[in-house]
């Protein structure tokens, strides 16, 4: 199991002395979010990347569906390269907030379902460091032409940063398309969707994880993908209820867990929020 904690609130100055500290007292990741208003996350990490040499950078989570995919990939390869090969992206659909509707309308689901494929193939597509051109409907891109500027240099990690997808696994159903995007990157951070389920329960237990992985897992076998390196993202928090209902780190390892991500989102912003992120950080991965 590898550790790594959420920064909620933060300046890029600010996060990158966390994320500092972090790798001071052997935390392995330090993760923003993205805001479509605000610190802007891949300069965040890019700041971040200049003061640690060890620590893993990522986001926790980008909605990709709502950037230009080539605006995209030059960010992540852009820090990949700054950092050494230390960056990874968590990719989902994004929840919906007045932070995001105030600027862009809800185009539903579907579209931005389908936009985050056509996004991820893109991604992958032009961090290849070979000619790419891709038929999309909402991401098209064409042959480089005549006069093109030279590819700009791949990433360090290689074929590219790795991407962990949001995977909602549905019980009780056939279909399972969630997961099955996420079978075909390199993790799941998983979910539990429970129609009907009581307001507060527990969505996130170790049997509804322990079946969504098995899905993944003969998702993966199927497409004749290996299932070892394969990253199993657990977000939680050590110090409130979490662990009580849902279980701790090492119940978690036992059932295919590789990370337990600290996400620390009931800390306030402001100065005091900030000094106790510093003292949790300061006190070292669980376990």
């Amino acid at each position: 199991m590898r550790y790594g904690f959420v920064v909620p609130y933060a300046e890029a100055r600010e996060f990158a002395e966390v994320a500092a500290l972090g790798e001071q007292h052997g935390w392995d990741a330090v993760f923003t979010w993205e805001s479509l208003y605000g610190e802007h996350a891949w300069v965040t990490l890019a700041a971040a990347a200049m003061q640690t040499s060890r620590i893993r950078l990522g986001t926790l989570l980008t909605p990709a569906s709502r950037h230009r995919p080539w605006d995209l990939a030059s960010m992540v390869s852009t820090v990949d390269r700054l950092s050494g090969g230390r960056v990874v992206m968590s990719v989902g659909l994004g929840a919906l907030h007045p932070g995001w509707t105030r600027f862009e309308p809800d185009e539903g689901r579907a579209l931005r379902a389908a936009k985050l494929d056509e996004s991820l193939a893109v991604y992958r597509g032009l961090l290849s460091g070979q000619p790419f051109t891709f038929d999309g409907v909402h991401y098209p891109v064409g042959p480089e032409g005549e006069g093109a500027p030279p590819l700009p240099p791949p990433p360090t990690q290689r074929p590219h940063p790795p991407v962990w997808v949001v995977g909602a696994y549905r019980p009780g159903r056939a279909s399972q398309p969630s997961l099955e995007r996420a079978s075909r990157w390199q993790g799941v951070l998983p979910t539990v969707a429970v129609p009907d389920a009581q307001p507060g329960s527990p969505h996130l237990t170790l049997d509804s994880v322990a079946e969504a992985l098995g899905v993944v897992r003969e998702l993966r076998k199927g497409a004749g993908m290996p299932w070892d390196g394969y990253d199993v993202v657990i977000e939680g928090d050590s110090t409130g209820e979490f662990v009580k209902s849902a279980g701790t780190p090492d119940q978690w390892a036992t059932i295919g867990a590789t990370w337990w991500v600290e996400s620390w989102w009931s800390v306030q912003p402001g100065p005091a929020g900030l000094a106790e992120i510093r003292r949790r950080v300061k006190a070292g991965p669980p376990g």
